[in-house]
Formats: structure tokens, sequence, C-alpha cells
């Protein structure tokens, strides 16, 4: 008999990992059954769900739609074995936060090692990457996100704001000159990371009203992480635009200088945002608390201690 449950589960995870042999291994299951689980609740529909090749697995039409419904009734039920379990009453289970990698390191791993300490019931797995998750999809229980926030079925918490700036070596600067307003950033040479703005230019803000300054940079070198902006910039390499966090130790340390703070655009903010329900267990209600103000009050230490 077809436990479709446990099928659409597999099924689910099958396309969340990729393939039957990764969803084997994880379940620990054997791929005959994987497959034989998945070809049953074809059969049982009477519709073809995934088409498969030797390379990778892709959804059919009809698989679309199936698995993202399937994805609601598994919510649904885990909603209600977490309710049967006491997990809307008192923290417990497991919780899943996902941040950026530098932010969450320095911001949200030690607020979630205090949350395990706080609450020995709960297991948690933090999800460390700066590509945005899918909350629902991947079922995340709660994400930090920095920047403007798109129209969605999530709900955010504001914790504070972020400062995008500028930084150069104290080397180059002795060698090229202060410049003090955006455009001179032409006799510097530029180091871009690609994936807090774009190649071709960096917005300013006129000190003297809201209009945008739109300043064309030629970077000598682009890189994809701020971690890699950050010590290329402290070699000398450019001059560089990050997050005010990520650079905020070498600028501390001397290791490089903030320039054109007065033009800096208005700040980005930051969220903690989990998926809209008319009630959540009681361990993301109470992690949403105990994080809220820890993540508030270490931001405002940042700004406080402001070296740039």
């Amino acid at each position: 008999m077809l436990d479709r449950l446990d099928a659409m589960s597999i099924l689910v995870d099958v396309v969340d990992k990729g393939s039957f042999s990764a969803v084997s291994r994880s379940r620990r299951i054997p791929l005959p059954t994987v497959s034989r689980k998945v070809a049953l609740l074809e059969q049982h529909l009477g519709a073809k769900l995934l088409t498969r090749s030797t390379r990778k697995l892709a959804l059919t039409d009809a698989g679309e739609a199936y698995v993202a419904t399937a994805r609601r009734i598994l919510e649904t039920v885990g909603d209600a074995e977490a309710r049967a379990a006491g997990e809307y009453n008192s923290p417990s289970g497991e919780i899943i936060v996902a941040a950026p990698v530098l932010f969450g390191r320095r911001y949200m791993l030690p607020i979630v090692t205090e949350f395990l300490a706080a609450y020995p019931a709960i297991r948690a797995r933090l999800l460390l990457s700066d590509s945005n998750a899918h909350l629902i999809d991947e079922r995340i229980d709660m994400a930090v996100r920095v920047g403007r926030l798109p129209d969605s079925s999530l709900r955010a918490m504001s914790v504070g704001e972020m400062r995008m700036v500028v930084c150069v070596s104290p080397r180059l600067l002795a060698a090229h000159g202060m410049p003090v307003t955006p455009d001179r950033l032409s006799y510097l040479p530029i180091l871009s990371f690609d994936r807090l703005t774009p190649t071709t230019n960096w917005a300013f803000r006129d000190p003297n009203g809201r209009a945008v300054i739109d300043v064309p940079i030629e970077p000598r070198l682009s890189v994809s992480t701020a971690d890699a902006a950050v010590e290329a910039a402290i070699d000398g390499v450019g001059a560089t635009r990050v997050l005010h966090y990520q650079c905020a130790d070498a600028v501390r340390a001397g290791s490089l200088k903030v320039i054109l703070r007065d033009f800096e655009p208005e700040p980005l903010p930051i969220h903690l945002l989990h998926p809209e329900r008319d009630s959540l267990p009681f361990k993301t209600r109470a992690f949403l608390d105990f994080a809220a103000d820890r993540m508030r009050s270490r931001l405002r230490r940042l700004v406080e201690s402001d070296p740039g």
C-alpha cells in the first residue's frame, strides 16, 4: 500500500537535493526504494512528475504543480505534529536559521549559541550563504536579510540598518591623494565587490539634497566576496565599496580608511524574516524575541564604536 505522505516527502526531497542517490544517502534507505516510491506515486496519480536523464532530474508541468501542493501539505502536517508534540507551547525541536556568511559568523552565530544555552530542548541549523535562500521551499524558520525587501508573503521585523562605505588603504591614499568628492574617485584604482554594487557605476547621495550622484567606475579587479574585497583593498589594489561591518575590523586596525562618508547612500535596512503563518511554533516565536533585541544591541554597538 502506498504511503502517500512518505512518497510526497521523498519526492520533495529528491527535487531539493537533485538526485535519487542523494536522498538515499541522506535518509539511509536503499536507492531502489527511493526510486520505487516515486514511481508508485506517479502510478497512483497517473501522471509523470519527473523526467530523468543521466545528468539531472527535471519536473514536468504536472510535477511542478504537484510538488508545490505537496510542500504545503507537508508543512501543514508538520505544524499539526508540532502542536501535538507541544512545540507550540514550549520551545523544542529543530530551528533552521539562514544568514549571509560574514554577517552570520559575526552576529548570528553568537545569538544562536546563546539561544541553545537558554533552551536545552532546541536543536539548530545555521545556514550561511550570501545567496538568498527560499524560506518556504527550503523549510527555513528564520532568515537575516540585508537590503531592501521585495513584496512577499514573508513577515519581516526590522532590527537595524547598515551603511555602504568606500574604503581604501592609507598607503594608496598617500600615493594618490584623498578624494573629497565622488567624482575624484577617478584618481584612484577601483576594486569592485560585484555582489553589492554594479561594476559600471557607484551611486552616491548629494549631502545638500536627495539627488543621486552616479560615478562611472572601471575596476582593476572585481571579486565576488566581501572578504576578498577587503583583503585586496588592504593590499592596496584599489578603493572598494562594502558594507560597514565587513570592513570595520580593518578600519579599526588602521589597515583601511573610510572615505566620502558625507556622500554615502541611504543605509540598507536589516530584517529578520519568517514565513507568514496563522500561528508560529513556540520555538520560532522564542527565537524571534530572543534574537531581535540582541541583534539590535550588537548593531547599535557597531555604530557607537564606529571606526569609520
